[in-house]
Order: C-alpha cells, then structure tokens, then sequence
C-alpha cells in the first residue's frame, strides 16, 4: 500500500493486489482529531483505515473517492476499532 499526501486534507491511496486500486481519500483535521485525539498520523490513520477495510472486502470494492468517515456508514465499528488502535 501506498500513501501519498496530495494536499493538508487529501491522500491518494494505491493498494496493489491481484487488481491495483487508487483511492482519493479526504480526511479533515476535525475529522482526525475526533477519531485519533492527536495519537496518529493522517497517513497513520489512513493505514489502518485500508488494512481495516482490506479484512472486510476487497480492495476493487473500495470507493475510488470518499470522505474517511463514509467507512462509519458501512462498519458501524469503525470509530471504536480506530479509537481501540489509537489507545495502544
């Protein structure tokens, strides 16, 4: 997987699989405080993010641009398990 930072609040993620991805993912700095507390990176956030994701459905099934909360709306657990991942 690959994270690169396009702007403050925009990533392109690559995911290389038997089928290669590109994701365009939005994460605003309200949005990652809420859901880190100032304990990871954005791009730290947004690994675990695509490996979350990644167990769940493959990567083809992975909107090719979205907000990171939108993942909250499909995996009601989302928030808990980053807050989880935050607090180790």
């Amino acid at each position: 997987m690959k994270i690169e930072k396009q702007s403050n609040d925009v990533f392109k993620v690559t995911v290389s699989g038997h089928t290669t991805t590109q994701h365009e993912v939005t994460v605003t700095d309200s949005t990652h405080q809420d859901l880190t507390n100032g304990q990871a990176t954005k791009e730290e956030l947004l690994d675990f993010s695509f490996k979350f994701l990644l167990d769940r459905e493959p990567n083809t099934s992975i909107l090719s641009s979205f907000g990171i909360m939108v993942i909250a709306h499909y995996f009601h657990e989302y928030p808990s398990k980053v807050r989880e991942w935050c607090a180790k």
